[in-house]
């Protein structure tokens, strides 16, 4: 399985916290869903972190079951449509948007 992050590297603008997770969640989240192929959207709102480490307001991550549905995806209108949405985010968001892919194993617990 492939999972695909879009990493928010940097701040929401002071104030506009609750307006960015309700745009993420109204406007984007419905188009993210809508990625052909994908099989799990995940928005991981940025909470804590170790001390000196880089500031995280968000990251993105969808699951694929392989890296050519992850490909076709990333050609689709939806997520061409979802690119232009996302201006309006980064509007409240100082950083920079850097996106990373995994081939995600999994083990389970005891």
């Amino acid at each position: 399985m492939i999972i695909r992050y879009a990493l928010f590297e940097g701040e929401i603008h002071p104030g506009k916290e609750a307006e960015f997770r309700t745009y993420v969640k109204e406007k984007l989240v419905p188009l993210w869903t809508r990625f052909p192929g994908a099989e799990e959207v995940r928005v991981l709102d940025g909470a804590d972190r170790d001390e000196g480490a880089p500031t995280f307001a968000m990251a993105l991550a969808i699951r694929y079951p392989d890296i050519e549905t992850c490909n076709r995806a990333l050609q689709s209108d939806v997520r061409f449509e979802s690119r232009a949405v996302t201006g309006g985010l980064l509007e409240m968001f100082k950083g920079r948007v850097h996106h990373h892919v995994f081939t995600a194993n999994e083990y389970p617990t005891s």
